[in-house]
């Protein structure tokens, strides 16, 4: 039962019509400030936001107590209701705002608002199983998007002993998702919960690159609602997309507008120095060609046969077009941006470059004209690798040419990115599927 539905059902005479009315609007208000905050206020306010928003609170239930024993009488779970919403709009948890919730729930279950209120009360306090049961609850009375995009996200958290679970849980959480889009097209946090379930997907079941578009697309149009793009989870969570498609100067710029929205909140900002201090120690290992000493760089260099290509030197190849090709071998500086088909690329480790994510495993190779070249290895299992000397052969290599200044960094290398390890040829051997593990990442929605 929406709050309309509701307030048809309640006979009251005419002034009490009119509290009603006036404290829901107080409430709808409150809930309006703080999520339209920035359409009254400067990025820089986002330090006050909280401030603010309590303040603003604070005034309003002196109203509320002041019509409270009016209000009790014309309907108690109406009431409680209204007071707990407006408490529940504190970007923290509060224990008087679940009280009464909870209240107005055992007074009248059906008030499909309120299971919402209290769900994200719930949430709030991380206690997620009783969140879930609320949200449960409001869609067992009417289908809603907020109950739906909640879910969505909930499902996604919930623990799995096996791998059919992780699929299912995944499935689920996108399958609402997608409803509650259905239900309002034009709502930008259910678009941002989509974008999230998405990028869950592809992490989690099936790493398609249509699946990343899908994400970044659901982003795109959750940033066309000012609510949505208000929010520091958005940006930060483009930020962890756009990291992981290598557009590093898109992610370092999500990760600092995430802060902006949210000065209070640590994590993009170390999210973006984690970037930084990755590509700041990229950089500096292919300007001084892995810190190795000019003896030891022309051992490598002079060490660098085709015999190394192992099954790539001359036998046959599945080509990304799923035919039986031959590879050509080609220099690093004679690769292309993008996919270079039927083309192998031969070096030597030089290094390996610290990522404090783990993902991706990088190293820097060298080939025998001395071209210096990055290599980044998704669905690597942990502790394993490369090491210095080791030659590497990368079948129809993936170039990105890096090239960007930021905060007064200024980057430029080019970079292989390689999707499996087993594709790849090291000392002349293939790597076995014992060495391919699954991604991990981290998404936000505070509780996401």
């Amino acid at each position: 039962m929406s709050l309309h539905d509701y307030k048809e059902k309640c006979e009251c005479a005419e002034d009490h019509d009119d509290l009603l009315n006036f404290l829901q609007t107080i409430v709808d208000q409150a809930c309006s400030y703080k999520d339209r905050y920035f359409e009254t206020h400067k990025i820089q306010d986002a330090i006050n936001k909280n401030s603010d928003i309590a303040s603003l609170i604070n005034k309003n239930v002196e109203i509320f107590n002041k019509h409270e024993k009016l209000g009790l009488k014309i309907s108690k779970a109406y009431y409680n209701f209204l007071k707990g919403k407006l408490l529940n709009v504190y970007p923290t948890y509060s224990q008087d705002a679940e009280l009464l919730l909870s209240k107005a729930i055992k007074l009248d279950p059906k008030l499909v608002d309120a299971w919402n209120e209290l769900g994200e009360c719930y949430c709030k306090n991380d206690d997620l199983v009783k969140a879930k049961s609320c949200f449960e609850g409001a869609l067992k009375e009417k289908r809603n998007k907020i109950s739906l995009r909640n879910l969505s996200i909930l499902i996604r958290q919930e623990n799995y002993t096996t791998r059919e679970q992780k699929i299912e849980n995944i499935e689920k959480g996108l399958s609402f998702a997608k409803e509650a889009i259905q239900l309002d097209p034009y709502d930008g946090l259910s678009w941002a919960i989509l974008g999230n379930a998405y990028l869950s997907h592809f992490f989690g079941i099936q790493q398609h690159p249509n699946t990343l578009k899908q994400c970044l697309s659901a982003y795109s149009q959750a940033e066309k609602d000012i609510v949505a793009k208000s929010t520091s989870d958005l940006h930060y969570n483009k930020g962890i997309t756009f990291k992981y498609q290598e557009e590093y100067k898109l992610a370092l710029e999500s990760f600092n507008e995430a802060s902006l929205y949210d000065p209070t909140w640590e994590q993009p900002g170390e999210k973006e120095k984690q970037l930084l201090r990755y590509l700041q120690e990229v950089q500096d290992l292919v300007t001084t060609k892995g810190k190795l000493k000019p003896k030891k760089l022309h051992q490598i260099l002079t060490s660098i046969d085709s015999k190394q290509l192992g099954p790539y030197g001359g036998g046959s190849y599945i080509s990304s077009k799923g035919e039986q090709a031959k590879l050509t071998e080609i220099s690093y500086n004679s690769m292309k941006p993008g996919l270079n088909e039927e083309k192998v690329i031969l070096g030597k480790v030089i290094c390996s470059v610290r990522n404090e994510d783990t993902v991706p495993f990088t190293f820097c190779s060298v080939d025998k004209n001395g071209s210096i070249i990055v290599t980044t290895v998704f669905n690597l299992a942990d502790g394993k690798g490369v090491i210095i000397g080791d030659s590497v052969a990368i079948p129809e290599p993936f170039v990105t040419d890096v090239n960007f200044s930021y905060k007064d960094n200024n980057f430029s290398f080019r970079m292989v990115r390689v999707e499996t390890p087993v594709i790849m040829v090291v000392n002349s051997k293939k790597l076995g599927r014992n060495l391919q593990a699954g991604v991990q990442m981290s998404i936000s929605r505070k509780f996401d």
